[in-house]
């Protein structure tokens, strides 16, 4: 074998090992404190997803869905309330501040927000 010949192989298995692993492996340890501070100065697009709508599975693959722990949804709403233009805009959406429960950064620099069905 030649040399690009194994390193296309090394590649290949390392990408399905890498596969393998679990979601919530890629999630920060501190992701609610960052979180926080990247919300109060956050003015680039969004998206909303409704929490309400997965099952475990989902939450398996993506925990981000899930609700924060402790305060940390008390926390994550009130950073919203503070940036204006969020918070304006998101409303302007028909997203009520308080139905949201987590986010999840997307690598084009938006955010995916998580929120509860308003049930009302």
């Amino acid at each position: 074998m030649n040399r690009p010949s194994k390193l296309a192989i090394a590649a290949i298995l390392a990408s399905i090992s890498f596969s393998s692993m679990s979601h919530a492996d890629s999630v920060p340890a501190d992701w609610q404190s960052q979180l926080e501070k990247i919300v109060g100065t956050f003015h680039a697009d969004f998206d909303v997803e409704f929490s309400n709508e997965f099952n475990r599975e989902d939450y398996q693959n993506n925990p981000y869905a899930s609700p924060l722990r402790g305060d940390g949804v008390a926390k994550l709403q009130a950073a919203i309330r503070r940036n204006k233009s969020l918070s304006e805009r998101l409303e302007a959406t028909g997203i009520r501040i308080n139905t949201i429960v987590n986010a999840a950064p997307a690598g084009d620099g938006s955010l995916t927000f998580f929120a509860r069905k308003d049930m009302e």
